[in-house]
């Protein structure tokens, strides 16, 4: 049985944006993937923006809910891509909604995500305060005593906000990890490698993963689930076929010819998007060719261009090509990357080039010293590959700057640069930021190279520029289009952490001057009390030791020797009489105490119990040397283990002032606000969009799902017009399955039924009596018999059941026979078992000489010397014989049954 829903990202929705699907193998749970949607998206109004009118106006409220609900009962999570849309929101719920399931991704899909959540946590927290890791649900410090005017109200984290501002409601209602979260939740991620088959244990006992090359992005996954009850399911997202500078197209088409990879050929159940389903991509040297033209063009006459990217995976593609085109026309203008972890994205992507596909692959073969090359063709047709081996990850034309305050300090506004900034979507960060100054300046360019997610700037602007070309020049027509010039205004909010200062920071300091007194008042408290429990200690121990010494005295005046009498081991005569404790002071024996005095003894004693005595003194001598003659030094090794421990001793005395000096050093960071203001941009720039954003288009998936060839479809991550086209397209194909499936959100999809296995053995009689036939590596057969149960065992046996052999004499009453002829007989009923496959069928035709081509369509020619046969394979699972009889028709009848399995009854 298999259950699937869509939680985000559903077919025929308005938002297509996160994915997160919910796969329920029989009592199995599997979450496909994690999303985040943009937490800052822009607001039809920005009156809207009050939570205390609505608490809920975002539109991810539902579908976080969903993954608060489930989390807990995952059993398995499934990482595709490392952008945000696919694993976001999974350092969140692994930490705070109790996600704990097992999780599997690529080993650079774990990379990548960790990077794009880290950018975008650092992000956002320090434009907004969305609460520490104990308050990201909570109202923030002091909400409930605000202060009048513009004073802030003040949190124990040293931030404050201003509570007339409208963004004060931001920590509710966005679900952001914080980095430490970040860092941990991907930890805890298990790595696979393309191909690698991964069994599991525990809960999803009987599951086999495999991860293959999707491409789009770097470790971009196509996972295929092996399951025994449900077979083979397919899940396959965010695909791209074409080869690109940093990568190689999905291993999907990787066949010979452009066939299906054989591995991933006719699933059971494939899961794919619709996203591009009706969209007509442009040539990739066109697209090319107009980003490096516009580039070029905006430099030269002395202005700027920002491209907003994001933070790991499509700017990879950017950067590559940048400066490929930086390092062949010999530009000096600088590319600047605004990014946090922009350093850090670039040294994991060099440690794992086995990773990479594309030109990126080939070793470097700079600049061609031979003089060999010929002609300015061969040149155009080489400039590709030139400067893009391993060396072209160095980007030496590239530069790093943390936030646009440290840009501006080493550009001016007037240098003519090319920024990539974070993120994409402009919805905050550095390229929020930028925009806000960069685009009232004219002969600027503003470079979109994807559409944004849907309520965001990115996306706005996207709009705006395809709602500006003609109906045949629009983006999804295959055409590049034109750029555009900006006009108007645009109020643009922008949030910022600011420190305190004047009275606000007099505040704080009084707030924080009362906490450290408070906190002393109950530290003195606390030591007043310890005192006074150590002095009541110290009055019983003196208690007691002025019992003791009475004792003494006693013990004294009587004549006893105590000093003696404790050396002796005088108190097991406590007890007896007078004379007893006498006579046994007198004795030189030594006493044995504890449970070895009551041993049992070979002499019996009647009356009280026996004391016991050692008889003579005796220490045993010990062998000095070992088995091999060494003498065994004990106290250099006791010596040897207490330096040791001195030397671990004073290692983690070192490192803990260490670090007690590096905590010192770290400056104490400065108390800080959140602000938000709004300003009116003034619209003068030039935006052009150009498509990098490297995914399949409508006819590369109307061409692939076809020869994939599932036995069912589900249709996810599409708006209603593109997953109609594709159904559309579907429905047209005679061989493509008619079990198609577009669930909408939160919409359960059951496939399959509810089945019960048992468990049966065959008796002797019947193993004897079935004929098997071998097909490929078992053995089936037909078995007619009846169940019968012992006592001796709880497993029903099947038995032959007892049938007399219709013979001649006795012809069945049920059957008619004619005077003269032969008598009758039943024949066998014959089942074939296998499933033909028209390429392995082809193969063996091969061998014995019969020429096969596949013409499209599940239909097979086989052709002799005179003599034409065609098998065709229907979408139920039958195989039709077409052609004349002859010689070639039953060679091919004779290769297809060799095929099968032929079980009679």
């Amino acid at each position: 049985m298999l259950t699937f829903t869509p939680l985000s990202g559903a077919a025929k929705s308005s938002r297509t944006s996160p994915l997160a699907y919910l796969l329920q193998v029989d009592d199995i749970t599997i979450l496909l993937d994690c999303g985040s949607p943009d937490w800052c998206p822009e607001p039809t109004s920005l009156e809207t923006e009050r939570a205390d009118e609505a608490d809920d106006i975002y539109p991810w409220t539902q579908y976080c809910d969903k993954i608060r609900e489930v989390a807990p009962s995952i059993d398995l999570v499934l990482l595709s891509h490392g952008d945000l849309a696919h694993t976001g929101l999974y350092p969140y719920a692994h930490s705070r909604w109790g996600l704990k399931a097992p999780a599997y991704s690529t080993l650079p899909v774990q990379a990548m995500a960790r990077i794009a959540a880290t950018e975008e946590a650092e992000g956002i927290r320090d434009e907004e305060d969305v609460g520490s890791a104990d308050e990201q649900e909570k109202a923030v410090v002091g909400a409930n005593e605000e202060p009048s005017g513009d004073s802030p109200s003040v949190s124990q984290e040293g931030h404050s906000e201003l509570s007339p501002d409208p963004q004060s409601h931001s920590s509710k209602g966005k679900y952001v990890a914080t980095p430490q979260e970040v860092h941990d939740s991907f930890n805890a991620v298990n790595t696979l490698r393309y191909s690698q088959p991964a069994h599991l244990s525990g809960r999803c006992q009987g599951l086999t993963i495999t991860p293959f090359n999707a491409g789009h992005s770097l470790g971009g996954t196509i996972w295929k689930i092996r399951s025994p009850s449900v077979g083979t399911i397919m899940y396959a997202v965010n695909m791209n076929h074409m080869r690109e500078r940093h990568l190689d197209g999905t291993i999907l088409m990787s066949g010979a010819g452009g066939a299906i990879f054989e591995s991933l050929a006719r699933p059971d159940l494939l899961i794919t998007d619709t996203e591009r389903a009706n969209v007509i991509g442009s040539r990739r040297k066109d697209r090319d060719a107009a980003l490096i033209d516009t580039i070029t063009t905006t430099l030269s006459s002395r202005s700027s261009l920002l491209l907003p990217c994001d933070a790991s995976t499509r700017v990879l593609e950017l950067l590559v090509l940048l400066d490929q085109h930086w390092s062949f026309a010999r530009l000096k203008f600088p590319i600047c990357l605004l990014s946090r972890t922009g350093r850090e994205m670039l040294t994991f992507v060099r440690s794992m080039m086995e990773w990479l596909g594309g030109t990126v692959s080939k070793e470097d073969v700079g600049e061609d010293t031979s003089g060999k090359r010929n002609t300015k063709r061969k040149r155009d047709e080489e400039a590709e590959d030139e400067a893009i081996g391993a060396l072209a990850l160095r980007f030496k034309h590239l530069e790093f700057f943390p936030n646009p305050q440290m840009l501006l300090q080493t550009y001016s506004s007037k240098d003519p640069k090319l920024i990539l900034a974070v993120p994409a979507s402009f919805s905050h960060g550095p390229s929020r930021l930028l925009f806000a100054d960069f685009a009232s300046i004219p002969d600027n360019v503003i470079l979109l190279t994807g559409r944004g997610e849907e309520g965001t700037l990115g996306r706005r602007l996207f709009e705006r520029w395809n709602n500006s070309q003609r109906v045949e020049d629009k983006w999804d027509k295959g055409k590049l289009g034109s750029n555009v010039m900006l006009d108007g205004s645009l109020e643009l909010r922008l949030n910022s952490k600011v420190p305190l200062a004047g009275v606000e920071l007099e505040i704080f300091q009084q707030k924080q001057r009362l906490v450290r007194e408070k906190a002393a008042v109950a530290q003195a408290a606390l030591a007043r009390k310890q005192q006074l429990l150590e002095a009541d200690e110290g009055a019983d121990s003196s208690d007691s030791d002025s019992d003791a010494e009475d004792e003494e005295d006693v013990e004294r005046a009587l004549g006893l020797d105590t000093e003696a009498t404790r050396a002796d081991g005088a108190d097991w005569g406590r007890g007896m009489d007078a004379d007893d404790s006498a006579r046994q002071m007198l004795s030189f024996d030594i006493y044995l105490k504890g449970n070895v005095s009551r041993a049992a003894s070979f002499f019996k004693s009647a009356g009280k119990e026996n004391q016991r005595f050692r008889m003579f003194p005796y220490v045993e001598k010990k062998r000095r040397v070992d088995e091999y003659g060494e003498v065994i030094d004990v106290a250099m090794w006791l010596r040897r283990g207490r330096i040791m421990e001195e030397e671990a001793e004073d290692e983690e005395a070192k490192d803990r002032k260490r670090q007690e000096e590096e905590s010192k050093k770290v400056p104490e960071e400065v108390p800080s606000k959140y602000v938000s203001s709004v300003v009116e941009v003034q619209l003068a720039c030039r935006l052009l969009f150009v498509d990098l954003e490297g995914l399949n288009d409508g006819r590369a998936i109307k061409t692939i799902i076809p020869k994939v060839a599932p036995r069912k479809l589900i249709l996810v991550h599409g708006d209603p017009a593109a997953t109609e086209s594709l159904l559309e397209s579907c429905a047209n194909i005679r061989a493509m399955t008619k079990d198609i499936y577009a669930p909408t959100e939160g919409e359960s999809v059951q496939i399959g039924q509810n089945t019960n296995s048992y468990s049966i053995s065959l008796s002797d009689e019947m193993l004897a009596s079935v004929r098997m036939s071998r097909f490929e590596d078992n053995e089936v057969g037909f078995v007619t018999g009846r169940i019968t149960t012992s006592a001796s065992s709880n497993v029903p046996v099947l038995e032959p059941t007892a049938q007399a052999s219709p013979s001649a004499s006795s012809p069945s009453p049920t059957l008619t026979r004619v005077l003269g002829a032969r008598p009758i007989h039943r024949l066998p009923h014959s089942t074939m078992i296998g499933e033909l496959k028209l390429t392995a069928l082809k193969l063996r035709l091969a061998a014995i000489g019969v020429q096969a081509e596949l013409i499209g369509e599940g239909v097979l020619v086989c052709r002799g010397d005179s003599e034409t046969v065609a098998v065709r394979k229907s979408a139920r699972g039958q195989v039709e014989l077409e052609g004349t009889v002859s010689s070639v028709y039953y060679k091919v009848r004779k290769e297809i049954y060799g095929l099968h399995a032929l079980v009679s009854a």
